[in-house]
């Protein structure tokens, strides 16, 4: 019978990034929220690198590097090689201008972090291109309107990006709006933008997409944080509605507010692609 080192079995041992994803499975599974299934999620980040020798290549160059990413991903419960959480190959001077792997959060996976912190109901995020059709009055509008000729062929270039939410009350939330000039800063400031590998390259519009869903994360709850809270105030609530005398009755405005239905109507007025808020 044949002895086996330690030394030999460490020789022969599958180093290959996705048998380092395998390895280290129950590590990943522990950082992940509970929704997540980690079998799917150990799949999906094994099929992302089997399925792209570029990004096989450069996970190779420093495992360590791209184990670091995945962990990321795992912690955020995002799904790893999609618009959620792109693995991207990017060159690092530190190894010598190889190429190693940098994860980045994608637009769907900023609104899928919006949706989970429980405030809202609806997410929207779109672009405007040249030939479409874009109304936002800012104090007079509560929502864009956007109408697009979806059978009437080319919709021009992209000139704009709009985001907001519609909380789980039915308000709006603050209505995001960047032109072209605003989303080329942003994509200024993005390293690696310009690389062949870059999402900014390969995947323009869903970069135009997160840059609204980033600028619009600023104004509504992205954290489990938040619902926590939510819970909690609702508790504190509950007990002191529970020690309050049963006579007692909700305080009512002390001015006459109208009727609530009643609305205004505004003169609806076409304009020009403009900037921001």
């Amino acid at each position: 019978m044949t002895t086996t080192t330690i030394g030999q079995a460490i020789d022969t041992r599958d180093t290959s990034p996705a048998a380092q994803i395998e390895h280290y499975r129950d590590e990943y599974a522990s950082l992940m929220p509970s929704h997540v299934n980690p079998d799917q999620w150990i799949r999906m980040a094994v099929g992302a690198i089997r399925g792209d020798q570029k990004l096989m290549q450069a996970a190779g160059n420093d495992i360590g590097a791209f184990l670091r990413e995945l962990r990321t991903s795992a912690r955020l419960g995002l799904e790893p090689g999609t618009e959620q959480f792109y693995l991207t190959p990017r060159k690092s001077k530190a190894h010598g201008g190889r190429l190693i792997i940098k994860g980045i959060v994608g637009y769907q996976g900023i609104v899928e972090l919006i949706y989970r912190a429980g405030a809202v109901s609806s997410v929207i995020v779109e672009v405007v291109r040249a030939n479409d059709s874009f109304q936002y009055v800012p104090g007079r509008d509560e929502r864009p309107v956007h109408v697009v000729d979806w059978f009437g062929g080319d919709r021009g270039d992209l000139v704009g990006v709009y985001a907001y939410a519609v909380m789980k009350d039915g308000a709006t939330s603050k209505v995001v709006v960047l032109n072209r000039q605003q989303v080329m800063a942003a994509k200024a400031k993005s390293d690696g933008a310009h690389t062949d590998y870059s999402p900014w390259k390969t995947s323009e519009e869903a970069m135009w997409l997160k840059t609204g869903a980033r600028r619009l994360a600023k104004w509504v709850p992205t954290s489990a944080e938040y619902m926590r809270e939510r819970l909690r105030a609702a508790a504190d609530v509950a007990s002191e509605q529970a020690a309050a005398p049963e006579n007692e009755t909700m305080p009512q405005p002390n001015v006459d507010l109208g009727d609530e239905d009643e609305t205004v109507e505004g003169e609806i007025v076409d304009e020009a692609w403009g900037g921001a808020e």
